[in-house]
């Protein structure tokens, strides 16, 4: 009986990374370089499954997720389309979006392209009906976790206004700054 030789189905592993400039400074992984060294080593170990990363960068640093209109991403897709990625892999889902419609859009896309998509630190399972129910339910939250940033920030400009306080823009005469 002859054995046949298995050969690894190699897997060109893109890393997107993305902050926006709303978020903490503070926040754990928040920086392009600590999400981008996580992914690599999410990476690292799934080399056994053949997986490899890009050296191509995909960062979108001060960028907002409200859309899909950010270089590094717009890259992506381009080489996605290429067929040079067959995977996405992000530290987070919101990373890769924060608005429903645009995350339902890329996955189709992905999907169109047969490009798997991975996140670091929610691990999820899209080749079942289960897993698509827990990214779209995650992608939910991720929206409306940016609407309440945004809700938060017309609360706090609103009042800054009321109490006579300058909020930006040309400062009107008769006004100082602090």
């Amino acid at each position: 009986m002859k054995e046949e030789k298995q050969t690894k189905k190699i897997v060109y592993c893109a890393a997107y990374c993305r902050k926006s400039i709303e978020e903490r400074a503070d926040e754990v992984f928040g920086s392009i370089e600590n999400q981008h060294e996580a992914v690599l080593n999410f990476i690292a170990s799934h080399k056994h499954e053949g997986w490899i990363p890009l050296t191509e960068r995909y960062d979108d640093n001060g960028f907002t997720g409200s859309n899909a209109n950010r270089p590094s991403l717009q890259r992506l897709l381009n080489d996605i389309k290429e067929g040079r990625v067959t995977m996405v892999i992000v530290y987070k889902l919101d990373r890769l979006s924060r608005s429903l419609v645009d995350f339902v859009q890329l996955l189709k896309f992905f999907d169109e392209h047969e490009v798997a998509f991975a996140s670091v630190t929610q691990p999820i399972d899209t080749s079942t009906s289960t897993g698509k129910l827990m990214l779209h339910i995650l992608s939910s939250f991720a929206e409306f976790e940016r609407q309440l940033i945004s809700e938060r920030t017309k609360d706090k400009l609103s009042a800054s206004r009321k109490r006579g306080q300058w909020t930006g823009g040309y400062i009107p005469l008769g006004y100082h700054t602090q």
